[in-house]
């Protein structure tokens, strides 16, 4: 029901496979049509239009680029007495894939639905359709319904249950002057508390954040708007945060007869015991040799294993339920590829006061070229010098490194290193179009950013002219296949780039559904979560893959994936860091590591880049990143021996965080989550 927007690094539609609807053959909105704007910070994305047709039904038409990405979409809505739509079509395609989609109430009252990704019927009854995909305005109809229902809520199908709550006015400028909008937020179709804006009389009026749709001539409150959800959502989880941080969840806690990670040394010690007090490891030492502390919680944990907290090395960070789902998975620390600042900063503030329940990491901010495909939220530079003065930026803000992103001139990447390093700061990122990663290496980056642009390496120069389009993607898929990946230019590379200690975070998990889903099944990333997740986020997971094109087949696509994989493994064998990160919820980490295994990595390798790796490539591993006396009690203690199977981190009982000893069950339930994963 509830379309949550996000920018997703998907497919594009420049080979949208032939069953999706061409552009040509959408709905032209008329010239009296309602007309929003997709816009960010970094300017307009998009248009949606919605206008009623001369037989009475609403239609819309949706265009978005998003650097580079491609959605061109249309819905027609067939309304019936009761005003709850009797029958929906929407075609065309979106970043991810064909949009194809029908639902239709026959004669007998039983509604029928298929999409790309699943199909079914049951009695219309008394619910709602709520649609895999469309037109993001269409949820002006779902809200409507909301607000109609009041507190009872609507049911949906294929399932679920949503409702609305709202609050109090505000003025904004417009077009025509003062205008009364109302936050309100949606449960019941997401994780957490999903915000829309509303007009004076309760209709759908806009949505705000990173990405805003808001009626033409209102864009630039885009802003304003965000700034109010923000402060809300904050509120929200500061009364989580306190219920949790409390100085009875800090007292002294013993962990007795458990089996231990020890990250540095890459190996599992049995029957070891661990005293946590004062927010630091107190003591380490063998089963039933540490003296109980006077009213200190003993956990036996026999058949139990305790690990340093885990490390998503690629978490854009700033949603704050989000940084609570993430702790209740298990991660303590993260590393931020690319944040605003001013979200930062105020993550680092309310974390400190002890108002928002969030793991703890270093942040890094995006600069891109100013260029229609620049990265939303970047810092957008024109010269050399302005891309200096953009890394100073960072520093002075406190932040801890800066990324640069395909659309940047390969020029300005050795003045802006230098300049970061100067000042402390670490580099890395995309590779920018026309670069390779080796030339990226050479001009300062300390890192490089997603398994696709190191096969880069090998692709073809027209792919790599154009790595800030949809070939960054579209490369690796085609020619990805056929990479001699032990060919001696190859081992040339990997050798490189171990010399000068690059490091390299993968994120094979953003790839592995998009090359590899035909819109069967569950990416292995999401299928355990698939019971304990809303059902509106669990049919969301499921895509259909990118589009083939070119003559090629799914087949190859996954033969192009795994050669990503083994990427991977021939890196870590070079000599080459591995980072694991997820650039998604988080909940994907688990099986990045499984993936790290798959590419050669031992189990105990694999633990390495979530926990011990990722520490040092921050400079936090005096304090985090393994379990030893003195260090911070970021801790987790998992059911389950994690040394036959990476698969049972996901089955987290406790979490200490900063010390405070946080109950698994619990922290689940505040993310939204209803139960432990498979």
């Amino acid at each position: 029901m509830y379309r949550t927007i996000v920018a997703t690094l998907l497919a594009t539609t420049a080979s949208i496979a032939g069953a999706s609807t061409p552009k040509e053959q959408l709905m032209k909105p008329p010239a009296e049509a309602r007309h929003y704007v997709i816009s960010s910070t970094a300017g307009k994305h998009g248009d949606i239009w919605s206008w009623k047709t001369p037989d009475g039904r609403v239609a819309y038409r949706m265009s978005m680029s998003l650097r580079g990405w491609v959605t061109e979409t249309d819905e027609l809505v067939t309304l019936g007495p009761d005003q709850r739509p009797s029958a929906i079509a929407i075609r065309g395609y979106t970043d991810t894939g064909e949009a194809t989609e029908d639902f239709s109430v026959d004669s007998g009252g039983v509604a029928h639905w298929k999409t790309v990704v699943d199909s079914g019927s049951a009695p219309f009854g008394t619910r709602r359709y709520s649609s895999y995909g469309g037109p993001w305005l269409a949820n002006d109809l779902e809200v409507d319904a909301l607000v109609a229902a009041g507190d009872k809520g609507v049911d949906l199908l294929p399932t679920g249950h949503a409702s609305i709550a709202i609050g109090e006015g505000v003025e904004i400028d417009g077009p025509q002057g003062k205008k009364t909008v109302k936050l309100a937020f949606i449960t019941g179709t997401g994780f957490t508390p999903s915000p829309v804006w509303l007009d004076g009389d309760n209709h759908f009026f806009g949505n705000a954040g990173g990405i805003s749709l808001l009626p033409e001539g209102y864009e630039a409150q885009g802003p304003k708007l965000k700034d109010i959800q923000d402060k809300a959502t904050a509120a929200m989880v500061r009364d989580v945060a306190h219920r949790f941080l409390t100085p009875a969840n800090r007292t002294a806690t013993l962990v007795d007869n458990v089996l231990l990670f020890d990250s540095v040394a890459g190996r599992y010690l049995p029957n070891r015991a661990v005293l946590i007090a004062d927010g630091k490891v107190a003591a380490v030492g063998a089963a039933g040799s540490i003296k109980t502390p006077l009213n200190a919680t003993v956990i036996d944990g026999r058949g139990k294993t305790l690990l340093p907290g885990l490390w998503d090395s690629h978490q854009h960070v700033g949603d704050d339920w989000n940084l609570l789902q993430n702790v209740a998975t298990g991660m303590t620390n993260y590393r931020s590829p690319g944040s605003m600042i001013d979200e930062a900063l105020s993550i680092y503030k309310r974390r400190a006061a002890g108002d928002l329940l969030a793991p703890d990491g270093k942040i890094s901010v995006i600069i891109d070229r100013k260029d229609p495909l620049a990265a939303q939220g970047a810092l957008t530079v024109s010269s050399a010098a302005e891309t200096v003065a953009a890394v100073d930026k960072v520093k002075a803000a406190g932040l801890w490194g800066v990324k640069f992103y395909t659309s940047m001139t390969p020029a300005w990447i050795a003045p802006g290193a230098a300049e970061a390093h100067k000042l402390g700061l670490h580099v890395h990122g995309h590779i920018p179009a026309g670069m390779r990663p080796i030339d990226a290496v050479r001009a300062g980056y300390d890192e490089v950013t997603h398994i696709n642009f190191i096969m880069m390496q090998a692709m073809p120069q027209d792919v790599v002219d154009k790595a800030n389009t949809a070939a960054r993607l579209e490369g690796p898929a085609k020619y990805g296949k056929d990479v001699d990946l032990d060919s001696p230019a190859m081992k040339t590379f990997y050798a490189e780039l171990a010399k000068r200690k690059t490091i390299i975070d993968p994120t094979l998990t953003v790839w592995e559904p998009l090359m590899t889903s035909d819109g069967t099944a569950l990416s292995p990333e999401y299928a355990p979560f698939a019971d304990v997740a809303p059902p509106s986020v669990v049919r969301g997971w499921k895509i259909g893959g990118y589009p083939l094109f070119g003559g090629l087949t799914r087949d190859d696509f996954r033969k192009s994936f795994a050669k990503m994989v083994g990427l991977v493994g021939r890196l870590h064998k070079a000599g080459v860091r591995i980072v694991a990160g997820t650039d998604g919820y988080g909940l994907e980490l688990v099986r990045e590591l499984e993936l790290y295994q798959e590419a050669g990595l031992t189990n105990a390798e694999a633990l390495q880049t979530a926990t011990i790796v990722p520490a040092r490539m921050t400079g936090m591993d005096d304090r985090t990143g393994s379990i030893a006396p003195g260090k911070e009690a970021d801790i987790i203690l998992v059911d389950g021996d994690v040394s036959k199977d990476l698969t049972n981190l996901r089955h987290v009982e406790t979490v200490f965080l900063d010390g405070y000893r946080l109950d698994g069950s619990a922290l689940r339930k505040a993310s939204g989550l209803s139960g432990m994963p498979k």
